[in-house]
């Protein structure tokens, strides 16, 4: 039976997750899985860099570093499987995005964490840089794992939206019939600002279970600025990052409200989310929301969406058969596998591509 190795690191920039998984009979196996934490230093650095704040050098340096962390969690990942390594068919390795700028006379999106240091080290072959072919094609390069949830998570029976909790918010539209197309897009902010806000005002890296923002309350036109923002108003396909929501976006908007507690802003940024996400949801009379990714870990943050997403019933994709914790890089490996069949990993009513398209540079070994 093949297997596949996935690796991805999303916006949250807190490590690289690691999977090993086959995919018998259109099913999801996962055989082990691992997560490498980004040292403290590291972390800083690549944060620094999607904001701008890097030479080349620092660029060249750090996907030098990521691509040796990547190659680790790797190796890593296989020492807990019992699988022998040449069962493994490829690594899929969606790398560390620095910088993602889908608009423009020139967009881009950069991902680094050098695969040739993955497949020199693992002996595997890697595929990696999934997003510039989709680009190229006059697509945004994201969100990509709505294919992968079109492929395991639509059902006949019932109307799915999948939604992605990561450092940014994406949602997947499954509909029930088939001739109604599969949407998607970022929908904004999810744990980037939570993080980016509790690191700067208690030095801790993200706020667990909420307990921080439950001290504190909505502040109403703080939140109104916030989701005055042109992006949440604009029409997909449409995707965003670090690079528009970070730490500098919500330090503007608080100078305007400096009456403003700190606990209350994070309480505000917390609403964000929830309200971002409500307010462009599907308009459908009937489906079911099956979140993942780590902001389903924030227990207030879970039970806040619910309660506003009502009467929407909301879980987790635990009741679809896969740990919401693994959706991403199970999805990667799902990608290394498409491209190495030669069929196509995106959906261009998601991206905006002119087409399908096979995505992904091959590094054999």
């Amino acid at each position: 039976m093949d297997t596949w190795l996935g690796l991805m690191s999303g916006t949250s920039m807190d490590g690289i997750d690691a999977v090993l998984v086959s995919f018998p009979d259109n099913r999801v196996q996962i055989h082990a899985k691992h997560t490498t934490p980004y040292p403290d230093d590291i972390r800083q650095r690549l944060t620094q860099l999607s904001q701008n704040q890097g030479t080349p050098d620092d660029l060249g340096e750090l996907d030098h570093i990521v691509g040796n962390l990547f190659a680790e969690a790797a190796e890593s990942v296989i020492e807990r499987a019992d699988i022998d390594r040449s069962e493994i068919r490829a690594i899929g390795s969606h790398g560390q995005t620095v910088r993602h700028q889908p608009l423009g006379s020139a967009p881009f999106s950069l991902q680094i964490g050098d695969p040739n240091l993955i497949t020199e080290r693992t002996g595997i072959t890697t595929i990696a840089d999934f997003r510039r072919r989709d680009m190229a094609a006059g697509g945004q390069g994201a969100p990509l794992v709505p294919a992968f949830h079109k492929a395991f998570f639509s059902s006949p029976a019932e109307n799915r939206c999948i939604l992605n909790l990561g450092g940014i918010a994406n949602i997947s539209w499954l509909p029930k019939g088939p001739t109604e197309p599969v949407s998607g897009f970022d929908t904004g902010p999810a744990n980037a600002l939570l993080d980016a806000w509790c690191q700067d005002q208690t030095g801790r890296p993200y706020d667990d279970d909420g307990h921080w923002a439950q001290e504190g309350t909505v502040h109403q036109d703080l939140l109104a600025d916030m989701l005055s923002d042109g992006y949440f108003s604009r029409a997909a396909p449409k995707s965003t990052g670090k690079e528009k929501f970070n730490l500098e976006w919500v330090k503007t908007l608080a100078h305007r409200h400096p009456e403003v507690s700190a606990e209350d802003i994070q309480r505000t940024l917390l609403e964000l989310t929830v309200a971002s996400i409500a307010r462009q949801l599907p308009r459908s009379p009937e489906m079911t929301i099956f979140a993942c990714g780590g902001g389903t870990r924030n227990t207030f943050l879970m039970r806040e969406l619910k309660r506003t997403c009502s009467p929407f019933l909301m879980s987790s994709t635990a009741e679809l058969g896969l740990d919401p914790q693994w959706v991403e890089p199970v999805a990667f490996g799902w990608l290394a596998k498409q491209t190495m069949a030669g069929l196509p990993g995106n959906l261009p009513e998601v991206t905006g591509a002119r087409g399908e398209r096979i995505l992904g540079a091959v590094y054999y070994f």
